[in-house]
């Protein structure tokens, strides 16, 4: 990864989240702290260069990429048709919170076998978000599993 394929910040519309719980606070903070510190971010078929601040939002039931230049000019939005992603982000949720249930209660195997679906699901999700994005944006694995999360932060109604 080169310092300029990269997104350098992250912020996220909080105008289009719902009340977050202490679980998904945290399940935030931490794909942001993840992101910043490595991700591969390009833009197809632009000769701008990053590091880029990246603020997501959901607008008109699109997920809109809003990337600027770290001094904020804007670079480029990209929008994406959130209508794929509506069955896998329902069911990471709810995997979620029988995961976080199950910490408290269940078996070291159950907690593992929940664990195993919720990655799973995350994989998919971020599997179709790197689909999407195609010719628009390259990210690694991580990156796309990070803004994943982040979709799902700002999916929760």
């Amino acid at each position: 990864m080169s310092d300029t394929d990269r997104i350098a910040a992250v912020t996220l519309d909080d105008r289009t989240v719902a009340r977050r719980g202490p679980d998904i606070e945290r399940e935030r903070k931490v794909a942001i702290f993840d992101l910043i510190e490595d991700n591969t971010f390009v833009l197809d078929g632009r000769e701008s260069r990053g590091p880029y601040a990246l603020h997501l939002s959901i607008e008109d039931n699109r997920l809109v990429f809003d990337v600027r230049s770290e001094d904020d000019t804007a670079v480029v939005a990209i929008g994406l048709s959130l209508s794929p992603f509506r069955k896998v982000v329902k069911d990471y949720w709810h995997i979620c919170e029988s995961y976080y249930e199950a910490i408290k209660h269940a078996t070291p195997s159950r907690i593992e076998a929940i664990d195993m679906a919720r990655r799973g699901l995350h994989n998919e999700g971020s599997d179709l978000l790197r689909e999407r994005l195609n010719g628009k944006v390259a990210l690694d694995d991580n990156t796309a599993r990070r803004l994943f999360t982040l979709l799902c932060v700002l999916h929760l109604r």
